[in-house]
């Protein structure tokens, strides 16, 4: 395992995120326990010590499963880090009792890392109103050595960072933002990475593969890349870009099963930056797969627990820029047959509540619309 310096600690390179862990019949909420425990045990064997969870992920329980798995463990063996969930504005004058709550479910008496989490447009004026009394709460944990290193999450734009950055930056020990060879350009990632290396920021790499979109390519592009290294999967290529960025510290990776887990250590057990060939291709590949995307959704779920129709959205947008991009052919019509009638794109009643706590800020309501439109059009 590739491990890195950070203020005196050795982390791993490879972090285990805990948004996308096993689940039973298909259901967020009902995480397979003895599986995670078997990742965890491969993970901490083969030297991870970063584990990530936050208070949303697996509507809630995540942190539970977590706790319980690393429990096993001593507690100096692992780092965890947990989240403030500012996605939710409701819960910004809710920091002391959702902390303590995180530290009962997680089982332990303090974090390792603690995140604002998912600082955006949406949550930014909310974010820096010390009457919510936030920042000042978590630096009295810090204090306390309840929290040892404090940090933020970002999915907002270069303004949104600067914003922060010129409240809160002297506290900010570290900074975790979305960044892979998709959304380098498509989501100014570079621009982001810049921003924090001049300030000397360390950066923690979530969504290292698009949720999953990295992890299979086309043919065409598989092969462009297997001419440049014969034995790399394409997961591994995603890594390797992020190896070759200077200030990348953590790479969290949502592993749902126990192969991915396996693969991405292997990947990690040495450093093989890109040459400068490898790089170019990367993004001449990913400038070409970018025009094929109609919304930059990444799965995260937070959408879900907001929607009064309970709606799949992160399937539904799936299926929505399947049918975009294949000028509405027959694979999204056949896949939407096998979910019920009232969970299909026209159950949206365009309420705009999954939109609040969208961390790319996805018009998702007009895009539920559209869909509707385009599937009562006859297929190209």
């Amino acid at each position: 395992m590739i491990y890195k310096d950070f203020k005196g600690l050795k982390l791993s390179a490879l972090g285990m995120g805990a948004m996308r862990l096993p689940v039973k019949d298909g259901r967020d909420s009902q995480i397979d326990q003895e599986e995670t425990e078997k990742m965890v045990d491969y993970a901490m064997k083969n030297g991870v010590n970063y584990y990530d969870t936050a208070w949303g992920y697996h509507e809630g329980n995540s942190e539970i499963v977590m706790g319980e798995a690393l429990g096993r463990y001593p507690r100096e063996s692992f780092f965890l880090a947990d989240k403030f969930p500012g996605y939710d504005l409701s819960n910004m004058d809710k920091v002391q009792p959702i902390f303590e709550k995180q530290l009962e479910k997680c089982g332990v008496e303090y974090f390792d890392f603690y995140l604002f989490h998912n600082v955006c447009e949406m949550n930014i004026d909310a974010y820096l109103d010390k009457s919510h009394g936030i920042m000042e709460y978590l630096l009295e944990q810090k204090k306390a050595g309840r929290i040892r290193h404090l940090g933020f999450s970002l999915h907002g734009g270069c303004q949104v960072l600067e914003r922060f950055l010129a409240a809160y930056g002297d506290e900010m020990e570290f900074c975790q933002i979305q960044l892979n060879y998709m959304d380098w350009d498509f989501q100014k990632a570079k621009d982001k990475l810049d921003i924090l290396n001049s300030r000397n920021i360390p950066v923690w790499v979530m969504e290292p593969l698009r949720g999953g979109q990295l992890a299979s390519l086309d043919e065409r592009y598989a092969e462009r890349l297997k001419k440049l290294r014969a034995d790399e999967t394409m997961p591994a290529w995603a890594f390797r870009f992020l190896q070759s960025l200077p200030g990348v510290t953590v790479t969290l990776s949502g592993m749902s099963d126990f192969r991915q887990m396996k693969e991405n250590i292997e990947t990690f057990r040495e450093e093989k930056p890109l040459n400068k060939e490898e790089m170019e291709a990367l993004t001449h590949i990913a400038d070409d797969m970018i025009k094929k995307i109609a919304l930059p959704c990444t799965a995260c779920r937070y959408c879900t627990s907001h929607c009064p129709q309970h709606l799949d959205i992160p399937r539904l947008l799936e299926l929505y820029n399947e049918h975009c991009s294949t000028k509405m052919g027959f694979i999204a019509p056949m896949a939407l047959a096998a979910i019920d009638e009232d969970k299909r794109p026209d159950a949206c009643i365009g309420c705009r509540s999954c939109e609040a706590v969208c961390p790319q800020q996805i018009k998702i309501s007009e895009a539920m619309a559209d869909f509707v439109k385009r599937l009562g059009q006859p297929a190209v």
